[in-house]
């Protein structure tokens, strides 16, 4: 949906229904990933593309078939058969599904909210519902930073407000994904199918130190959809082959390096060196800036020597509650690899604003709004 941003922003404005075929799910080698859509508006126009071509013709059909019928949303099925080169199909041998529906603006004005904070450059994420009961495939729910509005059937209830929570949490990916709720019987007892379409960068995670423990995090990092630079003044350890999993490798003294570095509110800062020559100037930098994180490695003995040297160095007493120190939560974690889970288990929770313990210690419900 968010690939023909710009045009569908211009048909909400202008209230201008239309259909949308939308790639839901992808087998083998197609063209084009998961949530990339095909709008046809009442006078035929169309904008988008899912397969590059092939099969661009019969999705126009039937995209102009539902906005006449203006019926439920449909799914359509697209792959390649041996059996009739001539019939309708992806020559590149994958597989589409794709769900089509009929969509009045005026029915879903979230929509055009959502997709004004995506032409302005400003993440989003529209949920979109593509399997469960009837009632609810193609509704839709979009999230705006730290809100989330719907209309219809995921307006209000517990099952607007998992949805919404899955979202916002794709939404801290900078992913689109196809993603399965339901199942629970307090907050969405059918299961679903829901394609969150995500207008966003990857956020950030900067590792300083080029150590083994910032390996194990890089690759940690990597896999809850991350983008990780590792960065560290001595060439001889920070290089591209040590930390496969990092987006990018950088030689340079840490606090030069953030001075330069792009930064929000979803950017974790992990500094792994415990040195003071580092850590003094790049931390005293960092607890200056609109990070969402701020962790420091090191014994009880360098968390104390590291305060009292940064307080020397003007850091206020509100500042330093930002910093993370020792970094990670209490796992008896000793391994690189164990800590690096420590570690972003505290990023986890610290972003949720989750106290880190045990679920059994909790009561009430599991996943907080």
């Amino acid at each position: 949906m968010l690939n023909i941003a710009d045009t569908l922003h211009r048909w909400c404005r202008e209230a201008r229904p239309f259909a949308l075929a939308t790639v839901v799910d992808v087998t083998g080698s197609a063209p084009l990933p998961v949530g990339t859509s095909v709008a046809v508006d009442e006078d035929g126009n169309a904008v988008g593309s899912i397969s590059g071509g092939c099969v661009e013709g019969a999705v126009y059909e039937l995209c102009r078939q539902v906005l006449h019928d203006q019926g439920p949303p449909q799914r359509a099925w697209f792959g390649y058969s041996d059996d009739d080169a001539f019939a309708v199909g992806l020559t590149c041998g994958g597989e589409l599904d794709v769900l089509v529906q009929h969509i009045d603006p005026a029915d879903q004005p979230h929509l055009y909210a959502a997709l004004t904070e995506v032409t302005a450059g400003r993440p989003a994420a529209v949920a979109q519902v593509v399997d469960g009961p009837g009632d609810l495939i193609g509704a839709t729910l979009s999230v705006l930073g730290d809100r989330w509005i719907a209309d219809g059937a995921l307006d209000e209830g517990p099952i607007g407000l998992t949805v919404a929570d899955r979202a916002t949490a794709q939404l801290r990916t900078g992913r689109t994904a196809l993603v399965p709720l339901g199942g629970d019987a307090d907050t969405c007892p059918d299961q679903l199918s829901v394609l969150v379409h995500v207008a966003a960068s990857r956020p950030r995670m900067l590792i300083f130190g080029a150590v083994d423990f910032a390996a194990s995090l890089s690759q940690t990092g990597h896999f809850l959809g991350y983008r990780v630079t590792v960065c560290d003044a001595r060439p001889v350890f920070a290089t591209a082959a040590r930390f496969p999993y990092a987006d990018e490798v950088v030689v340079d003294w840490p606090h030069r390096y953030l001075e330069r570095a792009t930064v929000d509110e979803r950017t974790a800062v992990c500094v792994l060196t415990h040195d003071a020559k580092f850590d003094i100037p790049l931390l005293q930098l960092a607890l200056g800036l609109p990070v969402g994180y701020i962790g420091a490695m090191g014994s009880r003995r360098t968390h104390d020597e590291r305060h009292r040297l940064l307080r020397e160095a003007d850091v206020s007493d509100e500042q330093l509650t930002r910093l993370r120190s020792p970094i990670g939560l209490d796992l008896g974690a000793r391994t690189p690899e164990e800590t690096a889970i420590s570690i972003t288990a505290e990023i986890i929770a610290h972003t949720n604003r989750a106290g880190g313990l045990p679920l059994s210690l909790r009561t009430g419900p599991i996943h907080q709004r």
